[in-house]
């Protein structure tokens, strides 16, 4: 073969001997897949023996190992085999094996050291899956550590900029420019929006019209293939439309991946799958969606959903190279010419979005409890690794410390994920293997009854049962075919018999429970099909659907979009089964919106409550704390505040603003919130409604916090009143920000006062509202002087005929204070 990445062969060969770590970018269809791994077979360092080459898919390492094989002359399983899930093709004389990434893990794991392997080629790199990320830090391990004649060669099409020196800054980089032929491409006139099965339709049609040979079009996901394979129903007797994704059956993917044997034209309707590694013979055009489906991580929920976005930039150059494979190709983008600059320039790792319990639980068999251990392309987020860590702890995979228990060991002879794998050992162990072999073989393929059949999970179980049996099913039968491989797989790996009889649905819910223990779910009060899950979030099943009025179920899968997300394949608990799971909580709470003390004994599973009793007796500390803790959320407006407390805290506040350097508590709300414990829990024990509530004298409770100097202090400096020259005594209001405290009081009592009155040793004047004889403010002012010699006169202009019967004199400077009016000060004066 004569394949453009074979310039860089010189180059690569003499970096392979002399480095641990080589990275080579290349083109899509430059060979790197289909010619280099047999271009270094016969390495001299290599020293006879075997390549493993990484393909991150199954349909890919098929489709490249019969590719190479068929270069060689040769049926797969001779030199050329490759190992996937449940399947493997590899005879005494292999030495190029091509293996999914997860394949290379489990190698890892049972020997380290890789004996009789020489070189590890991970192809695709730039799809970074979470595996890919795993086995490349694995074996990076194993050569700093065990192996420093192993070699890796990492490959991609396209790269990060700063990937490599994150790989590894040493490693040399080669690059192959390829001879891809050159692909036109044309934009659309406006964005194509989900779902996009109509605009890719009438797309290839047009691609038919304007092109030669096949056409590849790039589809969200299996839905959207389905769609637009129908409205492509009549393109024409010339032309064969072929899906393409990766739960298709084998024979199906063959027939996407081969020539067509009567020489038609072919339309192949594909996932992101087509993307890279496969190669589809004689495409002229690519129809490219714009959009591809990817799982999303919720930590926080412990939900994984799949997301529809756009391509990165990367991802439409891949797409687009498959239409110059052959001969000069032309790509159409369904999106404008004006979006290409704002996509994004790659894709994410798939490690900061997924699931890692998977990987947790791979890493802990591998010694690792702390993921900062390892050198990764991309550490994974501490939210997903946590989140992770609780799962597995919670199956009893992990000890408390992180380390692998005999139970997870024994998770890791499943090739699933672990929810998956406890639901298999624990079901084996109880003699309900065959059952369990079922439901987790349904659990993994996609749901085989149509939308809106309702979320019965053992009707599917039945379906499957039926089906095997030869019996008609509702079920769609090519993915009850592939799910009765899954499940025949796990019958054989738990020596359990095949089981036909109808299920049933309790057993089911329990399986299910095992697998997903935060999903359990129990009816709301409300009902109308709402639930709540026992890690505390919530869910619905659909109108009409068929387990509506069961009282708890165990949740499989569900929409993580909403609040409450709908439930797409769930099963029935019986309450004897959650009450040997429950657990006793004594819940006393404070209810704002009665007023009073609630207590009752609840038996719980997670945040599910199966029943619950009053309490009668409670401890006055479980009293007053469950009140401290209503009060927290109310807030302190819940308290009952006298005047003289207010203004206490107001007083406090002021001299802190004040005189910073005063050893002042703080009285503020977050403060005293934070302390509710010390200075208000211990006075709640007899407190169960409001009215008990507003009996409390605050203001007792407050001046308890301060000290006795300090309380000294504080009556020296912000005294509660003033005397003014009347001889009356009136109250000052303080304001907790610190602004001059308010003085309200009739101006006739101020007669013959010059200056403002002040507090705080003299250094902060009060604000003072002088009043009517009606205690009416007629002025405000900080400046009592100038209020004589001017403000005054204007005032007494407006007032003295409104109230004749007060004193208005001439001069305020000599006048008498009082507060009363004329011929009662004349009474006085006469007596």
């Amino acid at each position: 073969m004569d394949l453009p990445v074979f310039e860089t062969l010189p180059a690569l060969r003499a970096a392979l001997a002399e480095h641990p770590l080589v990275i080579l970018q290349a083109p899509p269809g430059a060979g790197k897949s289909t010619g280099l791994p047999l271009a270094l077979l016969n390495e001299p360092w290599l020293a006879g023996r075997k390549v493993l080459l990484l393909q991150p898919r199954r349909v890919a390492a098929r489709a490249v190992a019969a590719r190479l094989a068929e270069s060689l002359g040769e049926a797969v399983g001779e030199t050329v085999g490759y190992r996937v899930r449940f399947e493997s093709r590899v005879g005494p004389r292999t030495r190029l094996e091509v293996i999914t990434e997860g394949i290379l893990t489990r190698d890892l794991q049972r020997d380290p050291e890789l004996p009789g392997v020489g070189l590890v080629m991970f192809d695709e790199f730039h799809e970074r899956s979470v595996q890919a990320d795993v086995a490349y830090t694995l074996t990076r391990e194993v050569q700093g550590a065990l192996r420093d004649d192993l070699r890796a060669l990492v490959m991609s099409a396209t790269l990060a900029p700063d990937l490599p020196a994150r790989l590894d800054a040493r490693a040399p980089l080669i690059v192959s420019e390829g001879r891809a032929y050159p692909v036109e491409v044309r934009y659309a006139a406006a964005d194509a929006q989900p779902p996009v099965a109509g605009a890719v339709s009438a797309t290839v049609r047009r691609a038919l019209a304007d092109t030669d040979g096949d056409v590849l079009a790039f589809l969200p996901g299996v839905a959207d293939i389905r769609a637009a394979q129908a409205l492509l129903g009549d393109v024409g007797p010339g032309v064969r439309v072929l899906p393409l994704y990766g739960d298709l059956p084998l024979e199906e993917q063959r027939r996407a991946l081969l020539p067509d044997l009567e020489g038609l034209r072919r339309v192949v309707l594909a996932t992101n799958i087509a993307e890279t590694s496969v190669t589809l013979p004689n495409v002229r055009a690519v129809v490219d969606g714009g959009f591809s489906r990817r799982a999303q991580f919720d930590p926080g929920s412990g939900l994984t959903r799949l997301v529809t976005a756009r391509v990165t930039r990367d991802a439409a150059d891949q797409r687009a190279g498959r239409a110059g494979r052959v001969a000069p190709g032309v790509a159409y983008r369904l999106w404008t010419a004006r979006t290409q600059p704002l996509l994004g320039a790659a894709r994410a790792p798939e490690i900061m979005d997924a699931d890692l319990a998977g990987v947790l639980l791979d890493l802990a068999q591998w010694g690792v409890t702390d993921p900062a251990a390892l050198a990764w392309p991309d550490a994974p987020p501490a939210r997903h690794w946590a989140a992770a860590r609780a799962l597995l702890t919670e199956l009893g995979a992990l000890d408390d410390g992180g380390r692998l228990t005999p139970h997870g060991a024994r998770l890791l002879t499943f090739p699933t994920h672990p929810r998956l794998a406890h639901l298999l050992a624990v079901a084996a162990e109880r003699g309900l293997g065959a059952l369990a072999a079922d439901v987790a073989a349904l659990l993994e393929e996609r749901d085989p009854f149509p939308r809106g059949s309702g979320a019965d999970l053992t009707a599917r179980v039945d379906a499957l049962r039926a089906h095997r049996g030869g019996r008609r099913t509702p079920g769609d039968r090519g993915v009850l075919a592939r799910a009765e491989q899954l499940a025949r797989q796990w019958r054989r790996a738990l020596g359990a018999a095949q089981d036909d009889r109808p299920a049933d649905a309790f057993t089911v819910g329990l399986l299910v429970a095992l697998a997903y223990p935060e999903r359990v779910a129990g009816a709301r009060a409300s009902g109308a099909g709402r639930y709540v899950l026992a890690g505390g979030r919530g869910a619905r099943l659909a109108d009409g659907d068929s387990l509506l009025g069961e009282p708890f179920l165990a949740v499989a899968h569900l929409d993580a979009r909403d609040a409450d997300g709908t439930v797409h394949l769930a099963a029935p608990l019986p309450l004897a089964a959650l009450e040997a799971r429950s657990v006793p909580v004594d819940i006393v709470r404070w209810d704002e919106r009665t007023g009073a003390l609630l207590a009752h004994r609840a038996w719980q599973v997670g945040a599910v409550t199966l029943r619950e009793e009053r309490l009668e007796k409670l401890a006055p500390e479980a009293r007053a704390a469950a009140v401290a803790q209503g009060l927290r959320a109310a807030g302190l407006g819940a308290l009952p505040w006298s005047d003289a407390a207010v203004q206490l805290r107001a007083r406090v506040a002021s001299l802190r603003a004040w005189r910073p350097d005063l050893d002042l508590p703080d009285l503020g709300d977050a403060a005293l919130l934070g302390t509710l414990d010390v200075w208000l829990t211990p006075h709640l024990g007899g407190v169960r409604t409001r009215d008990d509530l507003g009996r409390l004298d605050t203001f007792t409770l407050l001046q308890a916090l301060v000290p006795w100097d300090a309380a000294r202090t504080l009556d020296d400096l912000t005294p509660t009143h003033l005397t003014v020259p009347s001889g009356s005594r009136v109250r000052l209001t303080y304001h907790p920000d610190g602004a001059a405290p308010v003085l309200a009081v009739k101006l006739q009592e101020l007669f013959g006062l010059a200056d403002t009155p002040a507090v705080n040793a003299g250094r902060t004047p009060v604000l003072l509202h002088l009043l009517s004889p009606a205690g009416r403010p007629v002025q405000v002012t900080q400046d009592l002087r100038s209020f004589w010699q001017g403000g005054y006169f204007e005032v007494r202009k407006d007032l003295r005929g409104r109230y004749p019967k007060h004193p208005w004199p001439d001069d305020p400077w000599t006048a008498t204070p009082t507060k009363h009016t004329k011929k009662r000060l004349e009474r006085e004066g006469n007596g």
